[in-house]
């Protein structure tokens, strides 16, 4: 099959990268590279999906690959995954060889997953600052993503499943695939329920990810949906930032641990949370350190581990973010001063285990195998933005009936986008300018 052909069933499957950016697929493997890496890295504390759909799916992954291969011409193909992983290594082992992908194996640190990090540990290459991976001739895949890749070319099949962990504070941590728009609320039965009365939930994430708003359902982005305790000390951080922002006012002594421990600092990028903080205390406007903040990740590592204050530089940084965009302004190659890898960069890469006990979280991380479990619920609320870009444009109406894997939104002509589809069979009672409600005919499965 050529290219032409596996970008036009790529896009018309809605595939997006599901490892977090959403970035639409098909545009993606437009680009032509030398590397193909598929991320297996899976960083995030608590979230094991990814590892157990290379236990699981190895097949189908190496496929997704090939796939690309054909779509990038890439001439190396890497599947980067931690060391640690053992049995999805020896899953991928084979079918990988006879594919003639390579197994790269990380070490175990936050954030491996970072797709510039993984692009400099497994090439050796540095991403520029304000760059992608195809400026080095790199194209970077979610393991997940590539695997909807196979589904989308072999089977026309569109995204309407999403792989997730659900763990933390539960009896029994899960990873399900689930159709999306379910409410992330009911996934915590999928895990034995809660272990605490009182508890939160995260999307995503415990460092990149978010607190749970009211009535916030599964996207195609969801990578994990994970309880803790209301009562730890990253959550109240978490649901009180004004209270240290109001802290950060007087108290960071410029130690600069945030900034030599940040994952951008370290590949040579001038990204400087300290002097973000700075900017927040006295408004200074150094146009480098406000130009740098456009580098930040947004790991959380700064906020997480570093601060010995317990501040918040991410939120700092976020904000100079903010402002810039507000008044118009845009990151350019070359805004900022470009420096080599950090001698020290190894050395201060931080162990993930650490990362866990810093944040309290330790004691939470368990496990999650792939499971097949029903899920019972009565309608589903699907985003018609889930993706980077514009949203879909519905092409249903209140009142349709919809099968699974139904066309329901397509991209704005002309836009960056991507396709929705139906996740569930039934009938469509609700459609606004940012989803389709559509009432379950029956009762989806769980895979």
């Amino acid at each position: 099959m050529n290219a032409e052909a596996i970008l036009k069933r790529v896009a018309d499957a809605g595939v997006v990268g599901a490892g977090g950016a959403g970035f639409p697929t098909h545009v993606k493997l437009k680009g032509r590279a030398e590397w193909l890496i598929a991320n297996g890295a899976e960083c995030e504390p608590l979230l094991y999906a990814d590892q157990a759909l290379m236990e699981r799916h190895a097949e189908e992954l190496i496929r997704g690959l090939a796939l690309a291969r054909e779509a990038t011409g890439a001439k190396r193909v890497v599947i980067a995954l931690k060391d640690k992983y053992a049995t999805a290594r020896a899953a991928l082992a084979e079918p990988a060889a006879r594919a003639g992908i390579e197994l790269f194996p990380l070490n175990d640190f936050y954030p491996a997953g970072d797709e510039q990090v993984i692009v400099q540990q497994v090439t050796g290459r540095v991403v520029p600052a304000g760059g992608i991976p195809l400026d080095v001739g790199v194209v970077v895949q979610n393991v997940e993503t590539l695997v909807n890749v196979a589904g989308a070319v072999d089977h026309g099949r569109p995204v309407t499943m999403k792989y997730l962990t659900v763990g933390g504070a539960v009896r029994n941590p899960v990873s399900v695939a689930v159709p999306v728009g379910v409410p992330v609320e009911l996934l915590v039965e999928l895990a034995g329920g809660p272990t605490v009365d009182d508890y939160v939930i995260m999307v995503g994430g415990v460092l990149m990810g978010h607190l749970a708003e009211p009535g916030e359902v599964v996207t195609k982005r969801t990578g994990g949906v994970i309880v803790l305790p209301r009562d730890l000390r990253w959550v109240e951080r978490l649901m009180h930032p004004e209270e240290v922002n109001i802290r950060q006012t007087s108290v960071c002594i410029q130690c600069h641990f945030c900034t030599e421990l940040c994952p951008r600092y370290l590949l040579g990028h001038h990204i400087m949370p300290h002097k973000a903080m700075l900017h927040t205390n006295y408004g200074l406007d150094d146009p480098t350190v406000l130009m740098g903040a456009y580098l930040c990740c947004e790991c959380g590592l700064c906020e997480a581990f570093s601060c010995p204050e317990l501040l918040m530089p991410r939120q700092a940084v976020i904000r100079i973010k903010k402002e810039l965009s507000g008044q118009g302004i845009r990151y350019q190659k070359g805004a900022t001063p470009e420096r080599s890898v950090h001698p020290f960069q190894r050395e201060r890469m931080v162990a993930s285990q650490r990362v866990k006990e810093r944040l309290g979280v330790a004691q939470y991380d368990r496990k999650a195998p792939l499971v097949e479990t029903a899920l019972s619920v009565s309608e589903v609320r699907i985003p018609l933005l889930q993706h980077i870009g514009a949203p879909a444009e519905p092409v249903v109406s209140a009142g349709d009936r919809v099968t699974a894997g139904q066309l329901i939104g397509r991209p704005p002509e002309g836009k960056l986008g991507a396709a929705v589809h139906a996740s569930v069979s039934g009938t469509v009672v609700e459609i606004t300018g940012q989803a389709i409600r559509i009432a379950c005919a029956t009762e989806p499965g769980g895979e």
